[in-house]
Parts: C-alpha cells; structure tokens; sequence
C-alpha cells in the first residue's frame, strides 16, 4: 500500500493540476510538466495514473494487441562479472581475487554457456540475455590475459563469437547488454543479435561527477556517453531497450531529463523498443546497502510519467521481481504493459536477491489485473514487422523462425518445434577459435568418458540412459571431482550463488494428544498455539509439521493448524506429509481432494514431500514396510500439488537400494514436476547417517558418496526443480559445506527448539543458529541469505 500524502504544498499542486490538464488535452509531455507530475500527489497521483493507463490502452488498441501485457522468456547469460566500472549499489561484479576465491572463470566457457541456453531452450525460451561488465580488459590483466588466450580482439569480440554460438547450436535469438558500445562496434554486433540495450539509468552529472555518488569512479555511467551509446544505436538501426533506474540519489527533475532525452533519442530514430522504468534496491555488501529503497510512490509515479512522456506506442517494462506481487496492480495501474524478460530457469544474477515470479503465477496475477499475458521476442512486434529495416539480413531468418506471423509476438511452439536446425542461420564457428570441446572449463584431470557424460547432462540430462548415470553416480577420484565442478558449475549459472537458509521449527504431530501425559513429547492443542507463538517470537518464518497421530487419538491435524494459525497467524505452515493426508482423509471420510482442500482451507501454505525413501516397493518391503505404498505417495503428492500446493521432495539413499533404483527415484521426481511444477527442492538423504550407509563403490568414503549423490541429483533435475538442499542434520556441518561445493545451494532449517516444549520436534538438539550457518558459509565466498520457504528473501533476510 502507498502511504498517506505529505502536506500538499499550493503552488506545486497548481503546477501539477495544470501538466495533468495539458497533458490530458494531448498535449506534449515537456520537461517542466514532466517533473510537476512526478510529484503529484492524492487526488492528481490517481488522475496520473488513470491517465497514463488510458494513454497505454489506446496504444495496446492501436497496435492490435487491447489487453495484452508481454514478456519474453529467458536464460540470464552471466558472461563475465569483471567490470572496469566501480558503481555503488552493484552486486554483479567480482574482482580476480574473488574470483579465484569461488572458483570461477574469468569468463563463461563456450561449453558453460551452451549447458545453460540449451537448457533453457528445453523449458521453452527463446531470448538469451548476455549480461556482463564493462570492457573488463581495461582494468583488470586478468581478463586481457583470457582474451589473448582464446583469440580475442576484446570483450566484446568474445561477445559477438558467443551470440553466434547461441543462434547457430540452439536456434535462440540473443539480446545483447554489454554496456558501452562505440558506433563501430555496434555495426559489429548488429549481425549476431535482433536487439541489444543499456540503461541510460540517469542523466545526472551530479551522481557521476561528485566524489562518493554513485557513479564515481565508473568511466561508462558518464550520462553523456551512455546518451551517446543510445543515439548511436538508432543511427545503426539496431532496436533497443534502455530505461532509467529510480531511487539512487537523482533529483525528480533529473528523472524528469532522463525520460525527456530518451524521448529526443527515439524521436529522432524510432529504435527505442522499450523502456524500463526500475526501482532501486539496496544490496548488502555495497556503498549504498544502508540506503533506503526507491520509494513506492515516486516509483509508480515515474512509470506513469514514463507513460505521458513517451506515448501510447512505447512499451513501457517494469521488472516484476523487483516489486511484491501485491504491488502490480498498481504498477499496471500507472500504464506499465511489459514485464521484460523472466526466466523458468536462470536467477537474475544483476539482482540475485529476488527471485523471478513463477510464470504460471505471473500469467494469474496479470489475468487479475484484467489483461492477458503474451509471450514475446527479444525484438517487438514493430521491428519484427519491419525486419528489413530493423533487422540484419542475418537475424532475419532466426526471428521469423519464432515470430508468430500475425502478431510479431513469439510463436507458442518452443525454439526446438519452430526450427528444425538452426545450423544454417550463422556462420559456422572457426575451429582454432573454439578448440575441442568448446574450451572445456580446466578441472582436475579426467577421464574423458565420465567429464564427457558430466557435460552432456549439463546440457541436457534427457539424453542420459539410466547406466551412464549410474556411472557418473560411481564416479571416484579424478572423475568424482570433474563431476562435482561441472554439476556446481550448472548451480553458479543456473540458480545463482547465493547460500540459503529458513528459520524455522520442527513439530511432531505424533506428539499431538487430547490430554497430554508425562512424555514430553507429547502436547495438545493449547501447547501446540504456544509453541507458535514461541516461534513467531524467536524469528521463525516457517513451522514444519508431519507425523502420523496415533490411531487411539482424534484425526485432530486440521485442529492442529489452526491452534497454529491462532499462535502466529502469519507464520508459514509447511505442513503434512502424503502418509498423514491419506490418515486424515481416511480416517475421517473426507477423501484426498477433500482433506486437502479442508487443510488449505485451515492455513496450510505448502506441505513436505517426505515420507517416502525411495521409489521402489522392494526397497520400501525392506527398508520401511511402514511407510506409504509408492502409488500411493505420488497420488498423493500430485494431487497436493494440483490443489496449489508447493512441496519438497527427497531420496533417503545408502542402504539396500542400487544404483539404478536411485536413477529411477529421480527420473520419477522430475517425471511429476513436469506435470505439477510443484516441487521447490530436492534433498537427497543419507540413511543411515553420517557414516554413509551402504557405499555403491566399496571403499569410497563416504563424503564421496554424499558428493556424488548431490552433483547427479542437480544434474539430472537442472531444469526441472531448481534448488538441492544439504541435509546438514544427517552429513554434519563440514561435510555441508564440501556439499555445496557439489551442487548444493540451500542448508534447509535452522531448526529451532524453542522454549515451548522443544521436546516437540523430530530432530531435538540439531540447532543451526544463522550465526553458525554465517560462519559455514564465509569460506566458500558465497553469499548467503533467509529464505522464506518458496525461496524468497526473507524480511532482513540478507545476512552478508
């Protein structure tokens, strides 16, 4: 919600009142109308916005496409996070030290960024995004070095090599954003990508001239070299995306400037395609990590007056992981029609603190709102229209391959189903370029056969049989270790860096009893809203509750949630496992479905997907004869995730089960997150314990078993369930921290006792205070962050 208005002060109410009558009579959007809007406040900020959502509904009419919001489908290509920039708020870049310190290239391998983009083209993306810093050559000989290595010119000539690379392997088109671009290199770039951008952010010299503002330091956030870039663009006839970044310490007249030079720029060229309007958010570990966000008002302010100045035929974007979801009414309210690209795969690793929205969830919040949600390309349905003017005559054949005819939007088939090969579209590489294996990132030395598989499935787990994952799940020594960096390599440009943790308690629902004895386990429903409340208190987020209840004790686990909810009614309830909906639904008549929805209905908000060991009846017959039936389980599990449940999900591995049984548990796990799309995580469970259990290869230790284990699980789900989760309780905090050098990216719980019958919970006395956890994680060089339990930052949640 906005907050309340300041005091209006007369004489810039009058100046707003008459910019809103102007420009409500269709007159131009000039500088000073401009800035006396971006201030409107009460009354005239709601005729703002009414006004600019008309003005982008005549344009959406006028282009075809009434109540039509777009967005591309994406894969965010990291390239290289060396930058000869210092800007202040910026959380992408790394030194070579730091670099050195994770582990990580200097710039993606060929071979790195092809496992990333032909996963994406999987899932059904068409835009490749290659992000990267600013011409790092010139700053750091570390990159000089590389380039001069692999036979590049510079940065940008590496750009070029790799946009090809893309277009040619996967038929994907490529959007380009990397930074400063002269006029040649533009005419350079032309013909490896439809589209290309850079924000203009700010024209304020102040930020850039004035030692500790934010672009000090920055050569290539001079305001007039970026308007230089973006003029130069258009005299290139190349369409791009560009926008201005609210909140990092600019004037409202500065803000106004920047959208009236974007305007001049596009006037002059018509090739500014989109612009995007963002907001600023404060990131840890930078110069500005204590300043306040952009302000929610000023924020949606500057998206209506984005509106007003550009027209109705501009695509105006805002980024809909940079604001909560309850905030995109008001976002499309202020005549935003573009959410830019969002991926089902990639973290948005310029902003890896906020998760990008679910489609499915997006395309709902947008169907709320009113308007209908459309896939596009990299390029706009204008300048895919006009691909002779806009586009170079070797793009044109890979745009029409995904461009719906009709609409210039993307075509609804995948990149696989629109093109039979992209083969002819780009030129073929040059082989003393590329080398074998597109320069295979260094690892320890490896056989060929097992680093060879590892790479495949980086690529494309589907094209692994079951015994060349079984090999991989055998792999020792040299080949253990190029497994493991392969897999974690996938982790770093998939879901990102980032370490994370839920606060969180255990419940026992076993323990639940009418009256309590003299265990203490055991609690009853009051106990039960104390123990809530006890969490809340303690920071928790998340409260986890499975187990059976005794058969000779009420099937109260409705009640139970809802003396939860009466504890800390915001708490998230991460609730029951398949075995324990089945008990409520039999034991009380009330069916699957009906139990299910009576427990959504009571509060729950996801539910764990334990219960389970492995997917096999003959492991089950040996190792728990007790649990439930396989079919059962995924009947049920699936069935929770088509009520809107989201779930967990796990393997217990290291006792009877072979190799294959694993290979199949997982293939299965996949098999119904491409049905459901509900499960968030895997963690894969050693059983017994830490010794290991049962090894697959006799003598490997069993820290090597649990490695192996996490790399073949993030391999073969990449795509498909992005996080694995480290089950510290069962390996030990060192050999967690091996683990998330396998693959691994989340540490689970903290799992607090409390002071409320701490008896209570199944792993009594297994603490993981987020101060330990800070201190597992500082080594690895890695961020790490407070999840909620979908994985979205927690409030505060951004510990280092």
């Amino acid at each position: 919600m906005l907050e309340p208005s300041r005091s209006a002060d007369p004489a810039r109410s009058a100046q707003t009142a008459d910019a809103l009558r102007r420009a409500r009579a269709g007159r131009r959007v000039e500088l000073d109308d401009a800035t006396a809007m971006l201030e409107a406040e009460g009354a005239h900020f709601d005729e703002l916005c009414r006004l600019a959502a008309s003005v982008r509904d005549r344009g959406l009419h006028d282009a075809g496409q009434p109540g039509v919001i777009t967005y591309s489908r994406k894969v965010f290509v990291p390239l290289t996070t060396l930058c000869r920039d210092r800007c202040h708020y910026c959380v992408f870049v790394d030194t070579p030290g730091q670099l050195l310190k994770k582990n990580k290239p200097a710039y993606m391998s060929p071979a790195q960024v092809l496992q990333v983009v032909r996963q994406g083209a999987a899932m059904g993306c068409k835009e490749a995004l290659l992000t990267l810093g600013d011409r790092p050559e010139d700053r750091w000989p570390e990159a000089r070095a590389w380039l001069d290595e692999h036979g590049f010119a510079s940065t940008l000539d590496y750009v070029a090599h790799i946009a090809r690379l893309i277009t040619t392997e996967t038929g994907m088109l490529v959007h380009l954003n990397p930074g400063v671009m002269s006029a040649d290199e533009l005419r350079m770039l032309r013909p490896t990508a439809p589209s290309m951008g850079m924000m203009l952010e700010t024209t304020s010299r102040r930020l850039y001239d004035e030692p500790g503002q934010v672009h000090y330091g920055s050569p290539d956030k001079d305001p007039d070299v970026r308007l230089a870039v973006i003029e130069d663009a258009g005299r290139q006839r190349v369409p791009f995306t560009t926008g201005i970044l609210v909140g990092i310490g600019e004037t409202i007249a500065d803000r106004a400037a920047s959208l009236i030079a974007l305007r001049d720029t596009h006037e002059r060229h018509g090739h500014v395609q989109e612009v995007i309007v963002q907001n600023f958010r404060a990131k840890p570990r930078t110069a500005m990590q204590d300043a306040a966000d952009a302000d929610l008002r000023e924020y949606v302010a500057a998206v209506a007056v984005a509106r007003l100045v550009m027209g109705p035929h501009m695509r105006i974007q805002v980024p809909p992981n940079l604001s909560d979801a309850t905030e995109f009414a008001l976002l499309v309210g202020a005549g935003a029609d573009d959410w830019g690209g969002v991926s089902p795969l990639t973290a948005d690793h310029v902003n890896p603190e906020r998760p990008w929205p679910h489609l499915d969830d997006l395309a709902a919040r947008t169907a709320e709102l009113g308007f209908t949600l459309r896939e596009r390309l990299t390029a706009h349905p204008e300048y895919v229209g006009d691909a002779e003017t806009w586009l170079d005559p070797a793009m044109r054949a890979p745009v029409a391959a995904l461009a719906d005819p009709e609409t210039g939007l993307a075509r609804t088939t995948s990149v696989q189903n629109s093109t039979e090969s992209a083969a002819g579209v780009a030129p073929k590489l040059d082989s003393g370029r590329d080398g074998a294996d597109l320069w295979s990132t260094a690892r320890p030395a490896a056989a060929h056969g097992v680093r060879r598989l590892a790479e495949r499935a980086a690529d494309d787990p589907a094209t692994l049989d079951d015994a060349e994952w079984t090999t991989l799940l055998e792999a020792t020594g040299d080949d253990l270790d190029a497994l493991t960096a392969t897999a974690d390599d996938v982790r770093r440009y998939t879901v990102g860096e980032a370490v994370t943790l839920v606060v969180n308690r255990n419940l026992t629902s076993s323990g639940l009893r009418a009256r309590p004895g003299t265990d203490p386990a055991e609690f009853d429903l009051a106990d039960a809203q104390a123990i809530a409340a006890d969490a809340a208190d303690l920071g928790a987020t998340e409260i986890c509750v499975q187990g059976l209840i005794p058969a000779d004790e009420p099937a109260a686990y409705i009640e139970l949630v809802r003396a939860l909810r009466a504890g800390a009614g915001g708490i998230h309830l991460h609730a029951y496992r398949p075995q324990d909906v089945w008990d409520l639904a039999d034991r009380t008549g009330l069916g699957l479905d009906g139990a299910l929805h009576r427990l959504r209905e009571a509060g729950v908000d996801t539910v764990p997907g334990t219960g389970v060991k492995v997917l096999s009846e003959r492991v089950r017959a040996v190792v728990a004869p007790g649990d439930l039936e396989i079919d059962r389980w995924v009947e049920a599990i699936t069935a929770a995730h088509r009520v809107g449940f989201r779930s967990t999900s796990v393997l217990f591995y290291g006792h009877v089960e072979t190799a294959a049984e694993r290979v199949a548990h997982l293939r299965t796990i996949r098999g119904i997150q491409e049905q459901t799309g509900g499960f968030t995580e895997f963690v894969p469970i050693p059983l017994p314990g830490p010794a290991g259990g049962v090894p697959l290869v006799e003598g490997r230790a069993a820290v090597d078993e649990h490695r192996a284990m996490v790399a073949v699980s993030r391999l073969l789900l990449s795509g498909s369930i992005p996080h694995i989760q480290i089950p510290w309780t069962r390996v030990g905090r060192p050999v967690a921290a091996v683990l998330l050098r396998s693959g691994g990216d989340d540490l689970g719980g903290t799992l607090l006792d409390g002071r409320v019958k701490p008896e209570a919970g199944i792993e009594r006395g297994l603490e993981l205070p987020v101060a330990d956890a800070a201190r597992l994680v500082a080594p690895l060089f890695r961020p790490f962050r407070l999840r909620t339990t979908d994985y979205r930052l927690a409030e505060g949640g951004e510990v280092r």
